[in-house]
């Protein structure tokens, strides 16, 4: 790989001589057997397409990766988007080429995928356990590529020794603060403290920071929620502190690293002042660096509530997702059935919400007043309505706000991008996924 590049520019381009085909529901019978290229060439339309369908607003996806970078530049901190929630290496560039420092991704098979492409600086938000990752990493990191993972427990220590032992391996990691009720991680700081002093003693590897997600810590931005991030937010600072008393770390510079799409700004509030250049005598330099993932995408969901952007009214992300679905029948008074499902939309952090309706896909279309999905099976929604105020036949197209994005991606290995043109919409790139 070419290590001066972020991600390879040549592999993320070659996605444009991939075939489409049947393998790919997005892709209109009549485009079979075409070429990204060449689809992209034939001009097609939002009427082109069928339903279901997922889609991608243009001009919202440049919106907000635009707009976490200039954030994240202000506020002098890293950005190492959660590659996971797209699994996209075109939206990675996107990303990469607005300054992030790497891709964070969750599993050894995601990493592969991210390195197939070239990215270049990689972070596993995860602890390495499995023999066949170990070995991969140990092979893959390097110092002008390196890949990063966590350790929670003395026992993952362990396993790591174990696996390489005898071998000049040195796998940089960073010890992981969990909490009561959260998922992963060392539970307090004098646990972690415990892990660190394994890391210390271990020939295989070396602490180059301290790592957490305050993400499952509280799912609302109440006072009790935000109470609860910047609690723990506020016991991660104090272990930075205590490694550093203790000379736990390891040489060179060090990472902070917290913050999905939900708190990043509480992040940055509680533990900026960690960041260091290193100017006073012997002090290693410190960055501290977010990872939200969602917010390239955001939603009309979830994030859309939460992110501390529309928390505060600072020029809120934009939903760039939305499903088109067809009504397949509609045999009750006030009741549509769609033909959209579980296995094309996304339906855990909130049901599709029902927004536009229209005649025909890529046409003229109106708000939709008073409807609501109200359940989802595998291949439809259930859609209700006022049968006295509003028309709904089948054959009629409607747009679904959607909520969480991380679970919408999983279920297209393509999807259409679209940019507004004269009385439809242009579809202006695909973007491939990798899950």
């Amino acid at each position: 790989m070419n290590t001066s590049e972020a991600i390879s520019a040549h592999a993320v381009a070659g996605l444009a001589e991939r075939q489409l085909d049947w393998r790919h529901k997005a892709i209109p019978a009549t485009a079979n057997g075409s070429t990204h290229a060449q689809f992209l060439a034939a001009q097609h339309t939002l009427a082109d397409l069928q339903t279901p369908l997922l889609t991608l607003d243009s001009a919202a996806l440049q919106a907000n990766a635009d707009h976490l970078a200039d954030w994240c530049k202000e506020h002098g901190v890293l950005l190492a988007p959660h590659g996971k929630t797209t699994m996209s290496p075109q939206l990675w560039t996107e990303q990469l080429n607005r300054g992030a420092w790497g891709i964070t991704l969750a599993n050894f098979a995601q990493l592969r995928v991210a390195r197939e492409f070239g990215v270049r600086n990689l972070q596993l938000a995860n602890s390495l356990t499995d023999p066949h990752a170990i070995q991969w990493v140990a092979g893959a990191s390097t110092a002008d590529a390196p890949i990063l993972s966590w350790v929670d427990s003395v026992g993952t220590v362990e396993v790591i020794n174990h696996l390489l032992a005898g071998s000049d391996a040195v796998l940089d990691v960073l010890v992981e603060l969990g909490a009561r009720g959260g998922r992963t991680g060392a539970r307090g700081v004098d646990a972690a403290m415990e892990v660190a002093r394994a890391v210390a003693a271990s020939p295989n590897l070396r602490l180059v920071g301290v790592s957490g997600y305050e993400g499952s810590l509280a799912h609302t931005a109440d006072d009790a929620g935000l109470g609860a991030v910047r609690g723990y937010l506020a016991q991660m600072r104090l272990l930075h502190e205590e490694l550093l008393a203790a000379g736990l770390y390891g040489s060179g510079s060090l990472i902070i690293t917290a913050g999905g799409s939900a708190y990043f700004d509480d992040v940055v509030s509680v533990l900026s002042p960690c960041i260091s250049t290193g100017a006073e005598m012997g002090d290693p330099s410190v960055d501290l660096m977010i990872r939200s993932g969602a917010y390239i995408i955001h939603d009309d969901g979830f994030y859309r509530g939460i992110s501390p952007f529309s928390r505060q009214g600072n020029q809120p992300f934009r939903a760039a997702m939305h499903g088109w679905a067809r009504v397949v029948s509609q045999t009750e008074p006030g009741l549509a059935i769609l033909d959209a499902g579980k296995r094309d939309l996304p339906f855990d952090e909130g049901l599709p919400e029902p927004q536009l309706i229209g005649p025909v896909l890529g046409g003229a279309m109106e708000p939709l007043q008073g409807a609501e999905i109200t359940s989802v099976n595998d291949q439809h929604c259930f859609m209700t309505f006022d049968p006295e105020t509003t028309s709904v036949q089948p054959g009629d197209v409607i747009r679904l706000g959607l909520s969480h994005p991380c679970t919408a991606f999983d279920k297209w290995t393509v999807i259409p991008v679209l940019a507004e043109s004269a009385g439809d919409q242009t579809v202006v790139d695909l973007i491939h996924t990798f899950f």
